[in-house]
């Protein structure tokens, strides 16, 4: 049994073509990261995937895409100037910073998790810091231009909530999903893409009414939970786990996290939070503009609550590649492979020809590829021995390798080799794409 990483994890995504350093030829800039050509077709598919089941796969919710520049007020109205705060101190020997809640404990006494040193909070105490990234908006950098780069995507939906309603004629219960980036000044990001300051979330606003809350609460846990096992991650490495009165955030009367262990240990992949009516009363305080919904049949206003299950991308991204990495060994030698779901897979389906050096082998391989490159996404290579190829292939997650040789060029066949169990299939060339259809969709 090999032992699976972090360190194999981030080696993987480099030498493949996931995820580079940002800013890397400058000496990196800390915790941000750029998605290669693999990683953003893993990205975006991973999405896709999610688009499709809380949009596309539903009759109750409706998307959206809102700016991540918005009016100072929406952070007033919704306590991210005033209490958007982490509690740091400083290490005097090693002279950094951290979160209160990441110091070693042991009875009373703190230690600095970077050198060891004993940590006095009452001669050291916390220091209150603001997460949210900064900027100026116009030509004169003042107070007057500060503005905020979003902490999170909810607020967006909640000051559209009317617009939506409106022009969507929404009866509830319903959703408004949104994917996009947010920003956070975070202390001590770190683990990889784990933790970022700029990141990508994927959050559904769910709106119902206040006495079925607990009950719409529930049945997302269960929702959520399962779309992840659906693209493949196992059963075993998920847990739920509720949070307790003292840890939920102000605004909710309850939340679950939906736990992945990671190689670095149990933590949190998406939170479940009923919400309450929180967010859309702030803003009818501060706003001036009546944000309540009109129930025709009760023929009444109020406010609904809200059931938000709230996942990040990049998060997501980086349970699917270490749930999917593995490593056996093959006739002696070591062989990863990156067994990604038929969604998530970056390439379906790649072609390569036995003997780059013939050239009616290339021009049929090209041929083939041309024509898969119409209903699934294809990778052609010629830039190795075939054992080499298969082996790359596999890396990235590849499901099948379509392998061009001498024989194909009399018999019209190609040879078909799947990613999981190696196993080959001879497949005359014409019937390839339905004999992947079938595979695939």
């Amino acid at each position: 049994m090999f032992d699976i990483s972090m360190d194999k994890i981030v080696s993987l995504c480099k030498r493949r073509g996931f995820i580079f350093q940002s800013s890397e030829i400058y000496g990196g800039l800390a915790s941000t990261w750029d998605y290669g050509p693999l990683g953003v077709e893993l990205k975006r598919n991973l999405k896709q995937c999610w688009w499709n089941s809380v949009v596309h796969a539903r009759e109750d919710v409706e998307g959206l895409d809102s700016a991540i520049l918005m009016h100072p007020d929406v952070w007033r109205a919704s306590g991210h100037i005033d209490g958007f705060t982490d509690p740091l101190v400083d290490c005097k020997n090693c002279k950094k910073r951290f979160r209160v809640d990441h110091l070693q404990s042991k009875g009373n006494i703190k230690k600095c998790p970077e050198c060891g040193t004993e940590i006095n909070l009452e001669k050291n105490p916390p220091r209150l810091f603001n997460l949210m990234l900064k900027t100026h908006l116009g030509p004169v950098e003042d107070d007057s231009s500060t503005i905020y780069l979003r902490p999170e995507t909810a607020q967006g939906i909640f000051v559209n909530f009317i617009n939506v309603i409106n022009s969507r004629h929404l009866k509830l219960p319903f959703g408004i999903a949104q994917i996009g980036k947010s920003f956070r000044n975070e202390i001590t990001p770190g683990n990889f893409i784990f933790r970022t300051r700029e990141f990508e979330q994927m959050e559904i606003e769910y709106f119902v009414k206040p006495e079925t809350a607990d009950t719409a609460y529930q049945q997302w846990i269960g929702q959520r939970f399962n779309w992840y096992i659906s693209l493949g991650i196992k059963k075993e490495s998920l847990r739920l786990r509720p949070h307790n009165r003292q840890e939920l955030a102000h605004y909710a009367k309850a939340c679950t996290d939906i736990e992945y262990l990671f190689p670095f240990g149990w933590s949190e992949l998406e939170g479940i939070a009923n919400r309450r009516d929180f967010d859309l009363n702030q803003h009818t305080l501060k706003s001036g503009k009546q944000l309540t919904f009109f129930d025709a049949v009760e023929n009444k206003r109020y406010l609904p609550y809200v059931i938000e299950p709230s996942g990040g991308v990049d998060r997501a991204l980086l349970a699917f590649l270490s749930d999917a990495y593995r490593e056996e060994e093959v006739k002696g030698l070591k062989r990863v492979i990156l067994g990604l779901s038929k969604d998530l897979a970056p390439y379906k389906v790649a072609v390569l020809p036995l003997l780059k050096k013939r050239g009616d082998i290339v021009e049929l391989a090209k041929k083939i590829t041309s024509s898969l490159r119409k209903d699934f996404v294809v990778k052609y290579d010629d830039t190795a021995a075939i054992g080499k190829l298969y082996r790359r292939q596999d890396e990235i997650g590849t499901l099948y390798c379509v392998t061009v040789d001498v024989q194909s060029l009399d018999d019209g066949k190609v040879t078909v080799r799947d990613r999981d169990t190696m196993l080959q299939d001879r497949v005359a060339i014409d019937m390839l794409k339905g004999y992947f259809k079938d595979k695939i969709s």
